[in-house]
């Protein structure tokens, strides 16, 4: 049996959440956090893990990448005849967590996904770089990948059927928007007395609380 005992980090001194400075509106902390963690140039500062369930009753996690942020919620892009959008047929509860090692933060996020408008959808898929609106038509994601040369081939077949043209907007393609019912921060702290603070949705106005490490 490997053990891993020794592989521990120690969180540096920071100063300690207090209730009352903290914003009334969770998506306010999220944006200072979200604007801290870009102005370090971390790395896919914008990757979230995203855990959907599936009708057998087992979670599906997987990273995403966060692409608009609005007060209402988190945006994302993907294929809705993918595994994740299958998922999302099924139930639209989810739940997102992002990750700043850099910054010893964590950021859980308990909601509701929806689909945005194609008008929307459609205008995001066409900032997009042609390479990757090719693949999205190429791909069938989430199906079994039998041969990598005729996904290469279908590829390029877009690719030239499509030469001097605008790439199509894909109807099985596009946005969803999750919106927050529940947010925790998390602060690494010393010692691992870590501060968190949960922000609770009560109708239209929010709740927060701390929480013990």
């Amino acid at each position: 049996m490997e053990k891993y005992h020794e592989l521990r980090e120690e969180y540096v001194e920071k100063e300690d959440f207090k209730l009352d400075e903290l914003p009334s509106v969770p998506m306010d902390l999220f944006k200072t956090w979200y604007e801290e963690a870009i102005s370090k140039n971390l790395k896919e500062v914008n990757a979230m893990a995203l855990t959907t369930n599936t009708p057998e009753g087992f979670p599906h996690t997987r990273f995403v990448l966060l692409k608009e942020l609005e007060e209402d919620g988190f945006i994302f892009y993907t294929n809705y005849t993918s595994q994740k959008g299958r998922d999302l047929d099924f139930s639209d509860k989810v739940s997102i967590t992002f990750w700043w090692n850099d910054l010893e933060r964590q950021v859980r996020v308990k909601g509701i996904a929806k689909k945005i408008s194609k008008a929307r959808s459609k205008e995001y898929f066409n900032s997009r770089p042609r390479s990757s609106q090719i693949a999205a038509l190429a791909s069938s994601q989430s199906s079994v990948l039998t041969s990598k040369e005729h996904l290469k081939m279908k590829f390029e077949e877009i690719e030239q059927e499509f030469m001097d043209q605008p790439i199509p907007y894909p109807d099985f393609w596009g946005g969803y928007i999750i919106e927050p019912i529940e947010i925790e921060f998390w602060q690494g702290r010393e010692s691992r007395m870590h501060d968190r603070v949960k922000y609770t949705k009560k109708f239209s106005s929010w709740e927060k609380i701390l929480l013990q490490p």
